[in-house]
């Protein structure tokens, strides 16, 4: 399997959980503040996402962690698309993503660049 390279950010929970759980993670948490007990005992919600052991080896790296998750969509875009084999349409309603802009996360679509009307062609 190989796996997409995650941007720095994200390297923690990725360490601390793996890919996978880290996408499930991502995808419940994105975008919430989040707290990690130093030492959970199994009454949070988390737990029904990656279980217990998952949220005690996110306590071992919890000094590591921003209190916001991050939403990551564009490395799980890249993790559903090469990993888990989805297509980007599936990818769009998962992530409720535009094709253009899941197409860029993947590399594959025109680079976003704002263009101002008045500028001349140099070609």
């Amino acid at each position: 399997m190989n796996t997409p390279r995650p941007p720095a950010h994200l390297e923690a929970y990725i360490s601390a959980l793996g890919a996978e759980l880290a996408v499930r993670f991502f995808l419940a948490f994105g975008g919430a503040e989040f707290y990690v007990a130093k030492d959970p005992k199994g009454k949070a919600l988390a737990v029904e996402v990656i279980g217990l052991e998952g949220l005690r080896a996110l306590a071992t790296v919890r000094d590591r962690l921003p209190a916001r998750v991050p939403t990551a969509k564009p490395w799980i875009a890249r993790y559903l698309f090469t990993v888990d084999g989805l297509s980007k349409a599936d990818i769009c309603r998962r992530l409720h993503a535009a094709e253009p802009t899941v197409s860029r996360w993947l590399g594959d679509g025109p680079k976003r660049a704002w263009i101002d009307p008045r500028q001349q062609s140099l070609l």
